[in-house]
């Protein structure tokens, strides 16, 4: 095994000739899509991996200076692709991993096919013009409370967030995940996430995209959703009964039917990808 399968402990498995690369998002690890790559392993070949201070990754690669912005993260996918030899990617990536997957095409278009977002969204913070769901207030406190009470940051987080008070046992699935993460580097992630603004790399980018929304999802606005499809070209927007911010994890049907419609869709006139 190289240094980057381990250091992102890297799995491949499936069948396919066409290659599915999945991406967690904040607070999770690749084990939070076993409920969608059963659909996916009889014709695809599929990539899963954790982020460096995620999961099962090898936590001593992790270097505050190298992920104090999510070009670290966009490097290490990079890798991955690279090390693998990968070509015409469909990346799935879920919540801050659909901009790192965006910035990731930008950098290297010539890898990805598509790109399918899960809750994604290009700026968590409010400004004079833009709803991102958070005022700078908001993710201050949000940060001190995980530097303070990590464990009492997860337990408030985790049914928020899922948005599912009728299973109550995926909140706490999720909480868990939460709080396996090393805290230093989840607050350190945290942080880079949640300040980041990528709007204006919109412009750039350039790969198919399809926007799965959900409804009522307590991190990402649906005004955040509408605004990356109106400033991404060749996206397509879906918006979802699913609620809250997981719904790989609380609707994985309705993510499933979703994701393999377009890629259905692959093929066919361009201009059934309507955006702008």
């Amino acid at each position: 095994m190289n240094n980057i399968d381990v250091r992102n402990n890297v799995s491949v498995i499936g069948n396919g000739e066409r290659t599915l690369v999945f991406a967690h998002g904040f607070g999770c690890d690749q084990s939070m899509w076993k409920y969608i790559t059963p659909s996916f392993e009889e014709k695809y070949r599929i990539v899963l991996f954790d982020y460096v201070g995620s999961g099962h990754s090898d936590l001593k690669a992790y270097q505050t200076e190298k992920y104090d912005s999510l070009q670290g993260y966009v490097q290490d996918v990079l890798d991955i692709i690279e090390t693998h030899e990968l070509k015409n990617i469909i990346f799935i990536g879920h919540s801050i991993s659909s901009m790192i997957g965006m910035l990731a095409s930008i950098e290297r278009p010539e890898y990805f096919d598509r790109l399918i977002m899960i809750g994604p969204s290009p700026c968590y913070l409010n400004t004079d013009d833009y709803h991102g769901g958070f005022d700078k207030s908001d993710i201050t406190e949000l940060l001190d409370m995980m530097e303070m009470n990590f464990a009492g940051w997860a337990s408030f987080m985790a049914p928020l967030a899922m948005n599912n008070p009728e299973l109550p046992q995926l909140s706490k699935e999720l909480e868990r995940s939460f709080i396996s993460a090393d805290p230093v580097i989840a607050r350190e992630f945290a942080e880079v996430t949640f300040l980041s603004d990528h709007r204006k790399d919109l412009s750039q980018a350039t790969v198919p995209t399809l926007i799965l929304q959900c409804s009522d999802d307590s991190i990402v606005p649906l005004e955040a959703g509408e605004y990356l499809h109106r400033h991404l070209r060749n996206s397509t927007f879906q918006l979802m009964e699913a609620k809250g911010h997981y719904p790989h994890i609380s609707h994985p049907g309705e993510t499933i039917g979703f994701i393999q419609d377009y890629l259905q869709n692959k093929g066919q006139d361009e201009t059934l990808l309507e955006g702008s």
